[in-house]
């Protein structure tokens, strides 16, 4: 008996443990100054929008890559992503107050970046890539929400994800962060000052690796295999690895920029999204996200 009672009190006792370091984390009060602190320009959060992605998942579904570029700053939702664990459907993040964040502040913008939690404390799934935004530096996690209050306001509400039990169950996303969270930079540090351009853009903002990458079982991104190719989530086929030691950076420039492969093939399926972010960005933006593609293999 005085066993089981020393068993249930060290149950007790990492169960308690777990839960705090599982719990939603928050912005530290130096984060929280710093933001403040920071005169928040939102022509640079523009670039930022666009290297980040944002668009590729929260605009309307149907946006065709010769559309008005326009149309990708109707953030309101309604695309699947499909996954083994169900499908995400993207939720509305216009300005609107009542189906988007525009009621949130800067600092609900921040902690939902870099920590992956709502302003209620509950735990994003990583189907938004926060495992990668939170390298995102904080001057331009403050430009970015600068730029984001320049974007028109949609009324569409948001709708629910389709998972199965257990995946219904948001607690355990805790836990899952514990393992999986981390503000490590896979690339060493480089001395060339364009690749570490580029591994910011790619690491951070661009989340490159979330479909470029394997995943283990719990769906965490396998790190020692960086950009090795995955199997594609909606079951069709897999997304390659890159770089293809065959381009050369002015080859990967090109492709990001043209959509065009160097044997003329064209972009397709979700990649024709990203090509036309990429081509909203500065050309120098770019050729750092080839050098550091090619840095992976070089």
């Amino acid at each position: 008996m005085r066993r089981f009672g020393g068993f249930l009190l060290a149950s007790i006792v990492v169960g308690l443990v777990v839960w705090w370091l599982a719990r939603p984390g928050d912005l530290s009060p130096a984060t929280q100054t710093a933001l403040a602190a920071h005169a928040a320009d939102a022509e640079a959060g523009e670039r930022i929008f666009w290297a980040a992605g944002c668009a590729g998942c929260h605009a309307r579904p149907g946006i065709e890559a010769t559309d008005p570029v326009e149309e990708r700053l109707v953030l309101s939702g309604g695309r699947r992503l499909e996954s083994p664990f169900g499908t995400f459907v993207a939720p509305n993040i216009s300005t609107d107050t009542t189906h988007g964040i525009g009621g949130w502040e800067l600092n609900d913008f921040a902690r939902a970046m870099l920590h992956g939690v709502s302003p209620d404390s509950t735990h994003y799934y990583p189907a938004f890539p926060y495992t990668s935004y939170n390298r995102a530096r904080l001057e331009d996690v403050a430009d970015l929400w600068a730029f984001w209050q320049t974007l028109p306001a949609d009324d569409t509400p948001s709708i629910g994800h389709e998972l199965s039990f257990p995946f219904t169950l948001r607690g355990g996303l805790g836990v899952w962060k514990l393992l999986n969270l981390s503000d490590e930079y896979l690339l060493p540090e480089f001395p060339d000052a364009q690749v570490m351009r580029g591994r910011y853009l790619v690491e951070a903002l661009g989340h490159c690796a979330e479909c470029h990458t394997p995943r283990n079982l719990a769906g965490g991104l396998d790190a020692s295999r960086w950009m090795g190719g995955a199997p594609n989530p909606s079951g069709e086929g897999r997304i390659p690895p890159i770089p293809d030691p065959r381009w050369s950076a002015d080859d990967i420039e090109a492709y990001l920029f043209s959509g065009f492969t160097p044997s003329f093939d064209v972009v397709g399926g979700s990649m024709a999204d990203v090509v036309v972010h990429m081509a909203q960005l500065p050309a120098a933006d770019r050729a750092a996200i080839a050098a550091y593609l090619r840095a992976l293999i070089e």
